[in-house]
């Protein structure tokens, strides 16, 4: 029964369908790391039908506390059997908390070098020597620093499978279709060798590249944050730069893909929805187009889900087809594969301590894979980041790559 308190204007309708009937709480890694119900999708979504009926205050820090944990991994929403918008919802609660309460002064700094080309790029260009002078390998280990130097280590390029003077080979046929890189921020700044490769490998299969200037950071930092303007304010400015662009708009960052593709829903302009049309993953078009057979390349390798891939987007099958498609890979799929590794955008920076609790099992199953992976592989520079840093301060020495960059080692001899 509806309580008859007033109305605070704030639209959870998307919960609508939610029976509470648990079916989301083993999918949710936060209810795994606590057994908290408060911290399940469940609980989640008592919390925030209170909100919306006035019987709980968005500045009460119980709520905040437990709105605030939830990763947006969406893992719940394949899992429910009423079909319940749980993102929507989180979505509009976030908004809420924000408008009430702010947004701290360290997600506000954070934000602000994300949403600003200059900032970004001073920031990312530290990270970058950090990385370079081997400093970041050195410190890299357990706690927050210890993390934070991982992840800076884990986006490096990986040398040594393919000669830097080998080209990949030109398509036989062109098949005339026009494609626009959206090259985003921490992709742009730190993961510049996965967008050489990606370029190269749809040459490869008949697609021509189109640069477009003007680019934006994609928003979603600060949607997840609830600075819903601000993201708006991003989304505006790739969708004048990508206005008639190109037949598609390729992203390599599931992240950004997923807030790309909900362009539409955030702006509600049909100049947005035919953008988000557009956008596709670099694994989809690859899967499209075939892709071409590469030369063999004979290693064990460990495929991770991103959950902004395979719940936003509802991309599962394309990553694999990519992966398949190269002689010689022994593909596998670990246990947790599809669960979510704790990275979630900024998340790791502001819960340290319950990213880390979330990652440990995903870290664990690499660890006793028999025979153990050489190469871990997944398409988000966030899962990049953190499954890396995560298996450096286990001790191992596998690098985590994306599934491009294989395709990419393949085409150049696999050697």
């Amino acid at each position: 029964m509806r309580s008859l308190m007033p109305e605070t204007g704030w639209d959870y309708s998307p919960l609508n369908p939610c029976v509470h009937c648990g079916f989301c709480l083993p999918a949710c890694p936060t209810y795994l790391a606590t057994g908290d119900e408060n911290d399940s999708p469940r609980g989640r979504i008592v919390l925030m039908r209170a909100l919306e009926r006035g019987e709980l205050s968005p500045t009460d820090v119980s709520v905040r506390q437990h709105l605030d944990a939830c990763l947006g991994c969406l893992g719940c929403e394949p899992a429910c059997p009423s079909g319940v918008a749980y993102g929507r919802g989180i979505e509009v609660a976030r908004r809420q908390l924000a408008e009430k309460n702010g947004i701290p002064a360290s997600a506000r700094a954070a934000l602000a070098v994300f949403g600003s080309r200059p900032l970004w790029r001073m920031a990312f260009a530290a990270a970058r020597t950090l990385r370079s002078s081997g400093l970041a390998r050195q410190l890299a280990g357990p706690g927050r620093i210890g993390m934070l130097m991982g992840m800076t280590a884990a986006t490096a390029p990986v040398r040594g499978r393919a000669p830097s003077s080998a080209t990949t080979p030109s398509a036989t046929v062109s098949r005339g279709t026009t494609v626009a890189l959206f090259r985003g921020c921490v992709m742009d700044a730190l993961f510049d060798h996965v967008h050489d490769a990606t370029i190269r490998v749809l040459e490869a299969n008949g697609f021509r590249i189109v640069e477009v200037r003007g680019q934006a950071c994609c928003g979603a930092p600060h949607d997840h944050s609830g600075a819903h303007e601000q993201a708006k304010a991003l989304a505006r400015t790739n969708l004048e730069a990508f206005a008639g662009a190109a037949d598609y708009v390729v992203v390599n960052s599931a992240g950004c893909g997923a807030l790309l593709k909900d362009y539409g829903h955030l702006l509600g302009t049909e100049p947005a929805t035919r953008l988000a049309e557009r956008v596709k993953d670099v694994t989809e078009l690859l899967a499209m187009a075939g892709p071409r057979p590469g030369a063999p390349l004979p290693i064990d390798v460990a495929y991770d889900a991103p959950c902004h891939l395979q719940h936003a987007q509802r991309v599962h099958a394309d990553p694999l087809t990519v992966l398949r498609s190269i002689p010689g890979l022994r593909l596998r799929l670990l246990p947790g594969y599809d669960r979510c590794c704790g990275g979630a955008g900024t998340y790791g920076l502001f819960h340290p301590e319950m990213s880390a609790s979330v990652l440990d099992d995903k870290i664990r199953a690499i660890r006793d894979a028999d025979p153990r992976p050489e190469i871990v592989t997944t398409g988000n520079p966030g899962c990049i980041m953190q499954i890396g840093a995560g298996l450096r301060s286990a001790g191992l020495e596998i690098p985590v790559l994306h599934p491009v960059q294989l395709l990419d080692w393949s085409y150049a001899g696999g050697n």
